[in-house]
């Protein structure tokens, strides 16, 4: 059977400057851990990333794509850690990429910057940071073929190790040849450094070296000033991180450009800084070209990451240029009509931090790269959290307005669990953050998209799993030994009901919000009457407004919540769904590596990490009054993997490093050992579940097979195994049966997913329903399975899954 298909992919953006680009086709491409994540910002229905592209084998640094190309003939040029480039190609009209050309060992090291030459796509050059620079020629076949050939490599260590490039045609007159190319090389020194060739087939050669920053240089771009005139002179924009930008102009000709040659440079003062050194560059024959100081950009508090010049079109609306800051802001700029000096016409982002406002909040670690929209009305930009804000200009008002964006996790998901009516979907994982998605629909559009709708907990520790309890809370396990709960504020639940249709009986006794006091790691509840303290403590100065600010009343981060008519932004998701926390559990003495509730709700059962077996106890505590009952459940020598209440809350199954599972059993108020089996399979055992039917049950581990055991009256037999190319991390069992049948999904280390199903009673012949697409299915390590609780539906059912490829996803199986 086929079928089965992705509804949702929640998945982070690497955090480098030079990973990802926006095509003129609308599409918009960037590195996700190792893979290259597709979405279309512009889209009107808010799909998200519709695909990952799978191919590298390590962290994805630069994504850049080929210009002049139609959207149909999307073709995507890559760099990574793994020190390959990849070019993909877009198959016809489709969504689907396929990977066309591989180049390896050309570079020794990971892969930092691609440049390409819109007015000359052939042609690309490629830098990694052991100093290395290459040119390549692309040739692209009518059959669709590709051919990359090298022409060219020099290094530029140990004076620097290059991390930003920039590509383009000299200025010339239309009758003088073949165009002459410039090359801009720079990186982890404070100057530029220039290269030409006279023809592509030709060598770059050094002409020059453009001094005047202070600190290394992370971005690099050229923008002619008039497009519409071959002629007309080139523009180069140097960001640094000695938090100033500089222009510098490249005239053809002997002469120099007017402004050079009368001293003059459009800034303000800081003379100091300037210089009026005219370089010259030369190519065969009688070429010239000088290359002059144009200005200096200031505004930015912080080290800039990334300038990119508008897409230049024929309406004459002049140059534009973006920035982005660790300061947290994205800045427009212009040349002011009269005088021709550059100010900022436009800031977006955070204009300056929350004072007391912690990393954790999203306040710092600035805004990692900025994009135009193909047509020069919407811009893009990456923050620290992974997630993309999304700004569209509304012409009437004449300003920028923040419209739906992305994100993701930006580290190792480590565990989803849906609420326990399946009305949204629950995710944790390395980057200390838990996640709530859900569907937002739109009745009067007839649409529906999967978006965040809170980031309950932002913590300090990494957090290994998470569990549903019902009456909305959760419970997450982290490193800190210790297990927290959670409980839903009411704009939350106000917000899933307006938006999602999720309705909740209970919100009256739910508290109004939460926030994290500074220095703190606890949610604490607030209420619309409560002020939230300033940072140090202390009382607001009279007539301080700046303070009066900071002693924002919680009211109004609830009012920003409860007005909303879209799924939340970064900035709110940041600052404003924090949940509140109810309990902490404690009695582990290392770090938590399993959680799991029973079907009631009243149990959770939890296990941490150990090497003896003192500590690879399973301790159980009552959901009503959070204590512990005791004694903790004893069988397992190592570490606890996976646990699993059965469908009736009476028996836990425990799954381990020891190769041994254990079905526990309630015995009056006690829990006692009904079964241990101590080779369970050869390898490590990642995880076990329970069928919606008694007694039977599944293990998976890394000895590449799949046991389905049934009790009989001397215990459980094995009644049928499956063995796979790759270990197994995850599995899951739907919920109900249907027609008779079991439905058993099967994650992979690869990355692989599978459904099989099986006959009630005729538990030896699994049967493969589905072996999920290649293209849709994670790149690495499945970490987590689970159904979502959707009884009585007819056709399909959904699944999500969480993997060490930093993404979750919601997959749609047909199942009749």
């Amino acid at each position: 059977m086929t079928g089965a298909s992705c509804s949702y992919i929640s998945i982070g953006g690497n955090r480098n400057p030079a990973a990802a680009d926006w095509s003129s086709s609308g599409l918009l491409a960037f590195g996700a851990g190792r893979c290259i994540s597709l979405w279309n910002p512009l889209d009107p229905e808010y799909r998200g990333v519709f695909s990952t592209l799978k191919g590298h084998t390590d962290r994805v640094n630069v994504v850049r794509f080929l210009p002049g190309q139609s959207s149909a003939k999307d073709i995507i040029i890559s760099g990574s850690v793994d020190q390959s480039l990849r070019v993909w190609r877009r198959l016809g009209s489709s969504d689907s990429f396929s990977l066309c050309s591989l180049v390896e060992g050309v570079h020794k090291a990971s892969v930092s910057a691609i440049a390409t030459c819109s007015r000359l796509p052939s042609v690309f050059a490629s830098a990694s940071v052991d100093g290395v620079v290459a040119v390549f020629s692309l040739s692209i076949f009518p059959q669709g073929g590709l051919d990359v050939k090298l022409l060219q490599t020099f290094s530029t260590a140990p004076k620097f190790y290059p991390l930003a490039l920039a590509l383009s045609v000299l200025p010339s007159s239309p009758s003088s040849g073949p165009p002459a190319l410039i090359l801009a090389v720079s990186g982890s020194a404070s100057s530029v450094s220039i290269y030409l060739s006279p023809s592509p087939p030709s060598q770059f050669s050094c002409q020059a070296t453009l001094s005047g920053h202070e600190n290394w240089i992370r971005s690099l771009a050229f923008a002619s000033e008039d497009c519409s005139n071959p002629g007309s002179d080139l523009i180069l924009a140097s960001a640094s991180q000695d938090k100033y930008i500089r222009l510098w102009r490249i005239h053809p000709g002997e002469e120099l450009p007017p402004a050079a040659a009368e001293g003059e440079g459009k800034t303000f003062g800081l003379s100091n800084r300037l210089s009026n050194k005219a370089y010259k560059l030369r190519a065969e024959g009688d070429k010239v070209w000088s290359v002059t100081f144009e200005a200096l950009l200031m505004g930015h508090e912080d080290w800039i990451y990334t300038a990119v010049w508008r897409p230049q079109t024929m309406d004459g609306s002049g140059l534009r240029l973006l920035s982005t800051s660790a300061d947290n802001s994205l800045s427009i700029w212009a040349p002011e009509e009269s005088s021709g000096i550059w100010l900022t016409t436009s800031r977006l982002g955070e204009i300056s931090d929350y004072k007391g406002a912690s990393t954790a909040t999203g306040s710092a670690g600035g805004l990692w790269m900025g994009l135009w929209g193909p047509d020069g009305k919407a811009v893009v930009t990456l923050g620290k959290t992974g997630s993309w804000r999304l700004w569209k200009h509304n012409s009437q008002e004449g300003r920028w307005v923040q419209s739906v964006g992305i994100g993701g996790h930006v580290k190792e998901a480590m565990g989803c669990s849906w609420e326990r009516t399946g009305g949204y979907l629950l995710s944790t994982g390395l980057d200390q953050t838990t996640r709530l998605f859900a569907e937002w629909i739109r009745k009067n559009e007839g649409v529906s998209s999967w978006h965040e709708f809170s980031r309950p907990q932002i913590h300090g520790y990494d957090i290994n799993c998470i569990a549903s309890l019902g009456g909305n809370r959760f419970v997450s396990g982290a490193d800190e030994k210790l297990l927290r709960v959670f409980e839903e504020p009411r704009t939350i639940a106000e917000l899933l009901e307006s938006l999602c249709g999720i309705k909740e009986l209970s919100k009256e006794s739910m508290p109004d919000a939460a926030n994290v006091p500074v220095l703190g790691l606890s949610n604490k509840a607030v209420d619309g009457s409560t002020v939230l303290p300033l940072p140090n403590g202390s009382a607001p100065e009279e007539g301080n407004d700046e303070n009066k600010e900071q002693q924002e009343p919680a009211q109004s981060a609830i009012s920003i919540i409860e007005n909303l008519n879209h799924p939340p932004l970064e900035d709110h998701l940041a600052r404003h769904t924090l949940w509140p926390e109810r309990e902490k559990l404690y009695g582990h003495g290392y770090e938590i590596s399993a959680v799991s509730c029973s079907p009631d709700g009243k149990l959770i059962a939890t296990a941490c990490k150990a090497s003896a077996i003192d500590h690879a106890v399973i301790r159980l505590f009552e959901t009503e009054t959070w204590q512990e009952i005791k004694p903790p459940l004893k069988s397992h020598s190592l570490t606890v993997h996976g646990m699993a209440f059965s469908p009736d809350g009476n028996r836990l199954l425990s799954v381990g490093r020891d190769r041994a599972w254990t079905v526990f059993e309630k015995r009056g108020v006690g829990w006692e050992v009904l079964e241990m089996r101590e080779k369970g399979h050869t390898r490590i055992i990642w995880d076990g579940k329970w069928a919606p039917v008694e007694d039977v049950f599944a293990t998976a581990s890394r000895d590449k097979s799949v046991k389905l055991w049934q009790k009989e009256d001397g215990g459980w037999v094995s009644r049928a195994a499956l063995k796979f190319g790759a270990p197994i991390t995850a599995l899951d069992f739907l919920g109900e049966v249907i027609e008779g049948k079991c439905w058993l999904a099967i994650g992979l280390e690869d990355g692989g997913l599978y459904v099989y199903h099986v006959k009630v009673g005729d538990w030896a012949n699994l049967e493969l329903l589905i072996k999920l697409d290649d293209r849709i299915t994670p790149d690495k390590s499945v970490t987590r399975i689970t159904w979502r609780p959707t009884k009585g539906q007819v056709g399909k059912r959904e699944m999500a899954v969480s993997s060490e490829d930093f993404s979750v996803r919601v997959y749609s199986i047909p199942i009749a």
